[in-house]
């Protein structure tokens, strides 16, 4: 019941999280997926709002928040993530093959702005250990919707090839793949954003998803940096659209950004890293929306940066988003911060009389 589970994740977030500052950023995210994994956090997954129901990607979300990529790098808590009530949610970054990443620290709070910076560097259990964590949720039953980040290895010499095997590995088990192209803590890897570089990429990576059997295939999506310019969005936009009859399901926009916003007031503000939390909403909106107003409906995206509230998830579907996902915001506000965001959306959507959500979809462009 909502209620009992409303009751221990409020004392939850009254103590157990703020215990969690006690601890780097890093560990006390380690033991928060081992508290959400043996159900501490509690259970918010209660039949959704009928105006929050959606069909994209071919698929039907009972909500349109998701969580997104970086919460459960290593698909360790997936049926635990899901009784939050995400209408989906999304595992990795997952290379081929496992690395360490980047030295630590490489997680900081930005408390006083509701922001995080991290500058990871794509660490990762690899494809085989992470593969078969997600196949085991399968076969046990596990039947939510579930995409995976796919990432490259520091010391590969062919990109491709690792986004290929991405998707040949997970392909039977995803229901979305995403092709991360935007990290910003990964040498080079923001380069292949670039038109050539990304034609050649998504050229690949078609391929390999055209090789993958069986009658329904996961949608296949490129995640974008926030920090691209008008040329650069119309570039994107407009390959993306040129591959969407070969497998290209659409945009996930965006990724942190490497740009540190005014007035920010943390002390950690200046590390390297990508930043993420409420200072990105603005900005990565405003690519959103461009993106959207490109695309013109022909291909859907996901919204993410910044959100934090029903409304923050409404402005951005109201931008052309047509799902939303979160995660820093999960740091500052607690595990229940999912079930108040949909209750916040649908009396948004009830507000304005709006009977289904999609209908909200780029309303504001």
């Amino acid at each position: 019941m909502v209620s009992s589970a409303w009751t221990k994740t409020t004392m939850l977030e009254h103590l157990g999280i703020r215990a969690l500052r006690v601890f780097d950023p890093e560990t006390a995210h380690g033991l928060a997926l081992k508290t959400l994994k043996i159900g501490l956090a509690g259970k918010f997954n209660a039949p959704d709002p009928a105006c929050l129901a959606t069909r994209v990607f071919d698929r039907d979300f009972s909500n349109p928040v998701g969580i997104a990529a970086g919460f459960d790098k290593h698909c360790e808590a997936l049926p635990a993530t899901l009784d939050l009530g995400p209408g989906f949610t999304e595992i990795g970054g997952v290379a081929p093959k496992p690395q360490a990443g980047n030295s630590k620290p490489r997680l900081f709070r930005l408390t006083a702005d509701q922001a995080v910076i991290n500058r990871f560097g794509f660490n990762s259990e690899g494809h085989e250990i992470v593969v078969s964590r997600l196949a085991r949720n399968r076969k046990a039953g596990v039947s939510g919707i579930v995409g995976v980040n796919l990432a490259i290895n520091k010391t590969t010499n062919d990109p491709a090839e690792d986004y290929a095997k991405g998707i040949k590995t997970f392909g039977a088990y995803a229901d979305f793949l995403t092709i991360n192209v935007s990290s910003p803590n990964t040498a080079g890897l923001r380069d292949l954003q670039g038109e050539a570089a990304l034609s050649a990429l998504l050229e690949h990576a078609t391929e390999a998803h055209a090789t993958l059997s069986g009658s329904k295939k996961p949608s296949l999506l490129v995640k974008v940096a926030p920090d691209l310019n008008d040329a650069e969005i119309a570039a994107i936009s407009d390959l993306a659209l040129s591959y969407k009859d070969r497998g290209l399901s659409g945009l996930v926009v965006s990724n942190t950004t490497i740009a540190r916003p005014q007035g920010l007031k943390s002390a950690k503000a200046l590390e390297v890293g990508g930043l993420s939390g409420q200072p990105l909403f603005e900005p990565s909106t405003l690519v959103l929306a461009s993106f959207a107003r490109r695309l013109d409906g022909r291909l859907p995206i996901i919204g993410v940066g910044g959100v934090a509230s029903g409304a923050q998830a409404y402005a951005k579907i109201r931008a052309g988003a047509s799902l939303v996902q979160l995660y820093s915001a999960l740091v500052f506000h607690g595990p229940s911060l999912i079930f108040r965001i949909k209750r916040e959306l649908a009396n948004l959507l009830k507000r304005d009389g709006i009977s289904h959500v999609a209908d909200a979809v780029g309303l504001d462009l």
